[in-house]
């Protein structure tokens, strides 16, 4: 009878074992076995394995999984252990739980559109930089003129960094005239309003600032205000006497401004801070960050899932050891510290082992959002395998890249097996 019972066993466990072994040991068998092979299918021994760690690519993409590796679980397992906690606080919980799970139901090639387009260099386009920029501007004042020169027959000249200075000193009751050219008029501040020749003052020192192009023939005159002409709303002039500034203002929506009697005499500048250019914000997709980029939004996709496994093993944690360590003086930075994380050590472990073996063959992230100018920078092991594999056609360096990936899960999977037998005694 008991022999009965194993060949029953045996037949019911047939169907399993057959597709372990075929989609199961029997790849990972050829893998091993094809490493040793050239590109042409010549025996190579350890060759592919040398060429490896000596090409350039597959090295960055060695150090870039091992990048991965240590950041994106780690950075995932503490913003969801965060969430986890915070939303236990809050009256609306739940609400937030799932929108902060909801990334969790978008595809990775979704997400790595998404986050494609954040990631855009040009701040009316990207999320990222438009942030960036907006809390830049709000700090550090932005040129609103970065493209104004002087005309061919201006009564200015440069004065070196960026900086425009008049040819003559000028003096009070004469208006002065300070035309520059060069800003498109899509480009031009809002606020601006037809230029108006200044009028004069007895002890000040008036004059205009505006753009002195008038579109199609008749220009109208050179060096002189038309209307059809826009005023320079915000520029500074300075007033400078033998290299020190004496006297400052911003020119009004018509461009009109006066200085006072301290300027007679005086050299107008404008200052080179004018003609600074934008702040155009982070080159996000840019070669030196481009992986902490995309594992950026590998952590928004799995910080839900972090939170969700560690929320529900926080929905087990005796609240008695919570108050009584509350009791006993603790407060809430301890009690979090001394009694949530390591009774919590568990689950934070599986979510960061998981999390571990899931960025080892991310790949679709990778391969959608760096641009072709930082491929190479964002190159990692699961997306080297592919171009070998199918780029190159070297499928003897793909099957290499395949068995080092297998060698540096197993240490994984050994600890995580470890740590649910240890469970399982207890």
């Amino acid at each position: 009878m008991t022999g009965t019972r194993k060949v029953v066993a045996a037949l019911f466990l047939l169907p399993a074992l057959v597709l372990l072994g075929a989609l199961v040991l029997y790849p990972i068998g050829y893998s091993v076995l094809r490493s040793f092979f050239d590109k042409g299918g010549d025996f190579t021994g350890l060759g592919n394995y040398e060429t490896m760690f000596e090409d350039d690519g597959i090295r960055t993409a060695i150090k870039n999984t091992a990048l991965w590796v240590v950041f994106a679980p780690a950075v995932a397992t503490v913003l969801g252990l965060i969430f986890a906690v915070l939303t236990e606080r809050v009256r609306w919980g739940t609400a937030f739980k799932i929108v902060i799970f909801m990334p969790m139901a978008i595809s990775m090639l979704a997400a790595g559109i998404i986050f494609r387009l954040v990631y855009e260099s040009n701040p009316d386009r990207g999320v990222a930089n438009a942030v960036w920029v907006g809390v830049h501007d709000t700090f550090a004042e932005s040129s609103n003129f970065p493209s104004g020169h002087l005309a061919a027959r201006s009564p200015m000249k440069e004065a070196g960094g960026g900086a425009f200075i008049t040819r003559e000193p000028v003096r009070a009751g004469q208006p002065v005239a300070l035309p520059l050219t060069g800003v498109p008029p899509n480009k031009m501040p809002d606020d601006a309003k037809s230029a108006k020749p200044a009028q004069a003052e007895p002890d000040k020192v008036t004059g205009t600032a505006w753009q002195d192009f008038t579109r199609g023939k008749g220009r109208g005159e050179v060096n002189a205000p038309d209307p059809a002409e826009l005023g320079y709303p915000g520029i500074r002039i300075e007033a400078v006497k033998d290299g020190e500034v004496v006297a400052s203002t911003k020119a009004s929506d018509d461009g009109t401004f006066a200085l006072p009697k301290e300027a007679d005499g005086a050299l107008l500048r404008y200052p080179g801070s004018n003609f600074r250019a934008p702040y155009d914000g982070v080159d996000w997709l840019g070669p030196s960050l481009i992986t902490p980029a995309v594992i950026g939004s590998y952590v928004w996709m799995w910080a839900g899932f972090a939170m969700v496994l560690i929320a529900a093993g926080l929905a087990s944690v005796p609240r008695e050891l919570l108050e009584a360590a509350r009791v006993d003086g603790a407060n809430e930075w301890q009690v979090f510290r001394r009694v949530t994380v390591p009774l919590l050590a568990p689950v934070l472990a599986v979510v960061l082992v998981t999390l571990m073996i899931n960025v080892m063959k991310i790949f679709d992230l990778v391969f959608v959002i760096p641009p072709g100018s930082s491929k190479d920078e964002a190159n990692v092991l699961a997306v080297q395998l592919y171009n070998s594999a199918f780029g190159t056609q070297d499928n003897g360096v793909a099957s290499a890249i395949a068995v080092l990936l297998f060698l540096l899960v197993i240490p994984v999977m050994w600890f995580n097996m470890r740590r649910m037998r240890r469970e399982a005694k207890r």
